[in-house]
């Protein structure tokens, strides 16, 4: 990797290593290629990333809102690991680019002078997304969501033909789609708000410290699923029949015991399977198709009511906790205000912070939701080839490329699949033997400023360098407060109920699905996201110390190490 000071120039490139080889297509090596770990930290499942990847809908969301920084948004995968480049408004560029498995150029504009000329409709039409879109979302997009997944969740898998559910996987592509269409609506709305906020604040000469504390939602789909694990926690300690069947030892335990008698078949039934019902689309990672998600394996749902029990775990106060600090901020943001500044001042807060529950929500029903739905056509679709002997499992066909699969479901004797499942189950699994670097290809200035990659921690990422092994990690500063305390590393969903009381989370990135843990651990260390990430913002919520995006973490802190966690500085000091 070469790095230059000239901010106007070429500050770097990074066109691969001996230890990470990279084969460049036509173009690709202009641009600046951001290592998506803040979605897809491990190496991705071939499947996953022809039909379900975030980017499909992106020259969608640069087009409808006239964007002068980015005309599309590409993928590949390199060694295993998805990797993802922002294409410049720039008539003179020509890239290879793939989606579906075909070939393309991603679009730019005719007009050299595109650019120049458009920010002036992104800056007239996002204030009409962010006054507009809370009432868009409640009366039109969130129940047209609803309305699919109605159709998706209704779907006789079990009775249905192979070739009916090729017609259910189109159906479900293009409904991923649609919901990431208005994902971007909804992203571009929620970044209008803040940044109006943002700009009233500085206006004013009120208190920017406070932003980060403003953005904190108390009603929203995740509260819901915290609540509803809550009130199980709440029938468990009120009953010793129930509690002895928590005390046993793993969760395939806790439901045999609770199979074994008419009160524990009752609270499956009215408890662990409606949270499912109502919760459970959503896996350890969100953004692949080979997890299992909560719909499918109850142990995760039981593993969190276990943790509040053991822990005995206050819903009503911890969000009472989160609200005092939200009207905190609120009246800490107008202090000394007044006139028509405070007016204009509360209209710009007043709007953002109805936006505060999207957050949550866009993940509960687009990143989890949709991608969810789509994995458990894809797995019954796996189903009917083992059935027909193309396959060995149903997970298997996740290994599978799109076309190919389309070629099975036609004909489950068109190829040899389970060679080539084997063989790129053994590639998946040596992929996880490199380190993936955090960029590759051309950093520009322009490049590493993009507005979106703030989310991966860029521009500051590029300047710290890929991190060095020593006691001391340097990350960003995600939420403040100093904790010390033994490190404890989880990778995987099995390991949840290893997290002990007071421990400091260490993990590669987190979602919705990881919330459980916010009330045992006293510190997060993650080695993705940026300080508007999921961990950063519900460490916040949860007034958690966390540094972000320190890229090797995982590396060099291990399970037992005492660590201190900086949350102001974006420091961590291995202590032994």
């Amino acid at each position: 990797m070469a790095v230059t000071t000239q901010p106007d120039e070429v500050l770097g490139t990074n066109f691969g290593s001996d230890a990470f080889p990279v084969e460049w297509q036509e173009g690709e090596k202009e641009l600046f290629w951001i290592y998506d770990d803040l979605h897809i930290p491990n190496p991705v499942s071939p499947l996953f990333f022809d039909i379900g990847g975030w980017w499909l809908t992106c020259d969608h969301m640069f087009r409808r809102f006239g964007t002068p920084f980015a005309c599309d948004w590409i993928a590949k995968v390199v060694n295993g690991y998805v990797y993802t480049a922002a294409v410049p408004c720039d008539p003179s560029l020509h890239s290879e680019a793939t989606e579906y498995q075909n070939r393309y150029v991603p679009r730019v504009p005719r007009d050299p002078e595109y650019a120049g000329q458009i920010g002036a409709y992104l800056g007239g039409v996002l204030p009409v997304y962010a006054a507009n879109f809370m009432d868009w979302w409640k009366t039109r997009l969130r129940p047209e969501i609803e309305r699919n997944f109605e159709y998706l969740d209704g779907f006789d898998h079990d009775g249905a033909s192979l070739l009916d559910l090729a017609v259910l996987l189109e159906d479900a592509m293009d409904i991923h789609d649609r919901h990431w269409k208005i994902h971007w609506m909804l992203n571009f709305a929620q970044f209008a708000s803040t940044q109006n906020l943002n700009a009233v604040i500085q206006e004013v000469g009120a208190d920017p410290a406070v932003m980060g504390r403003l953005q904190s939602s108390v009603e929203d789909r995740n509260w819901d699923a915290i609540e509803d694990l809550w009130r199980s926690k709440e029938e468990i300690k009120g009953d010793p029949e129930l509690a002895s069947a928590f005390e046993q030892l793993t969760a395939g335990d806790v439901m045999a015991a609770l199979q074994r008698t008419e009160r524990g078949r009752r609270f499956v039934a009215e408890r662990i399977e409606t949270h499912q019902r109502s919760f459970g689309y959503k896996a350890m990672w969100s953004h692949e198709f080979m997890y299992r998600l909560w719909v499918e394996d109850p142990a995760p749902i039981i593993e969190a009511i276990r943790g509040y029990v053991a822990t005995d775990y206050d819903f009503p106060s911890n969000l009472e906790a989160v609200r005092d600090d939200l009207e905190g901020a609120k009246s800490q943001v107008v202090q000394g205000v007044h006139g028509e500044a405070r007016a204009k001042l509360d209209a710009a807060l007043q709007l953002s912070l109805a936006m505060n529950p999207l957050t949550p929500d866009h993940h509960f029903y687009v990143d989890q939701g949709t991608n969810a739905r789509l994995r458990l056509v894809v797995i019954a679709i796996g189903r009917k080839l083992v059935h027909a002997g193309a396959l060995t499992d149903a997970e298997d066909v996740v290994f599978l490329r799109y076309n190919e699969l389309r070629r099975l479901m036609a004909d489950p004797h068109a190829f040899d699949a389970k060679e080539q499942v084997s063989d790129r189950r053994d590639e998946h699994e040596d992929a996880f033997e490199r380190r993936a670097p955090a960029w590759l290809g051309t950093a520009t200035k322009e490049a590493i400023e993009f507005p979106y990659g703030g989310l991966w921690g860029f521009p500051d990422r590029f300047y710290a360098g890929e991190p060095a092994t020593t006691g001391e990690i340097k990350g960003l500063a995600a939420s403040p407060g100093v904790v010390e305390g033994p490190a404890r590393f989880v990778s995987s969903l099995e390991e949840f109920d290893q997290v002990q009381d007071g421990e400091i989370l260490v993990c590669r990135m987190t979602n919705p699905a990881w919330v459980v843990l916010f009330t045992k651990i006293k510190g997060l260390v993650t080695e993705a996201g940026g300080t508007v990430s999921h961990p950063a913002v519900v460490a916040r919520e949860f007034g958690i110390p966390a540094v972000v995006g320190t890229g090797n973490a995982g590396e060099r802190i291990k399970t037992g190490d005492r660590i201190r966690v900086n949350g102001a500085t974006g420091v961590v000091e291995v202590l032994g």
